[in-house]
């Protein structure tokens, strides 16, 4: 597994995944940051993940690995060297909760192995990533599947807003935004990640 240093999150970045959860619609990018503790690959072992706060939902995401430090005027296609697939699991309900108090989400994304990477591949562009589609099988069966032709903010626009705010550097990485479709896994799930036609990682959940 490559080391990474700083782990961003875009939220709502599919209209379709807000409306589903009944959340505003971003007018600009929503971020959020995971701990490196977070980070877990996807390679046919079991993931572990908590048992005793809720559902856990999972959240299927293109991920961008960052290859050298961000430049002004700098593009995705420069900065950009790999890319993977990515499960963002959530808390569901201690999500909800920190919502209601207005608290910042890190209880409900941050917990080790919430961030779940497949292997990492040569990035081909933005462009040769809109002619193919990423999906989440869960025990065979299709549960999501997303384009990055549908983000609210495309690849460029987050790369910006996250260098200008927090800084973007070599071995950080981005979590791109998930489509409709996120759902509750149950212990024993097989977790299948496909991009176009290949699997890029699998990882069967165990809820402890």
């Amino acid at each position: 597994m490559m080391m990474f240093k700083n782990i961003y999150c875009i939220g709502r970045n599919y209209a379709s995944h807000a409306k589903e959860l009944n959340n505003e619609v971003p007018t600009s990018p929503f971020l959020f940051s995971k701990p490196t503790h977070a980070v877990v690959e996807a390679n046919g072992q079991e993931v572990i993940l908590p048992g005793d706060r809720g559902p856990v939902h999972y959240e299927t995401e293109l991920v961008l690995h960052i290859g050298q430090e961000y430049k002004k005027g700098i593009t995705v296609e420069e900065i950009v060297d790999k890319m993977a697939l990515g499960i963002d699991f959530t808390l569901r309900d201690v999500q909800s909760h920190l919502k209601e108090q207005r608290y910042p989400w890190l209880l409900a994304k941050g917990f080790p192995n919430s961030a779940l990477l497949t292997k990492f591949i040569d990035f081909p562009g933005e462009a040769a990533c809109k002619k193919t589609n990423f999906s989440l099988l869960k025990n065979g069966q299709q549960v999501q599947i997303g384009n990055i032709t549908n983000l609210l903010f495309d690849l460029q626009t987050i790369v910006d807003f996250s260098a200008k705010h927090f800084g973007l550097g070599k071995g950080d990485i981005l979590f791109t935004g998930t489509p409709e479709g996120v759902g509750p896994v149950l212990d024993g799930d097989t977790l299948s990640l496909i991009w176009g036609e290949e699997i890029l990682g699998q990882s069967i959940v165990r809820l402890v």
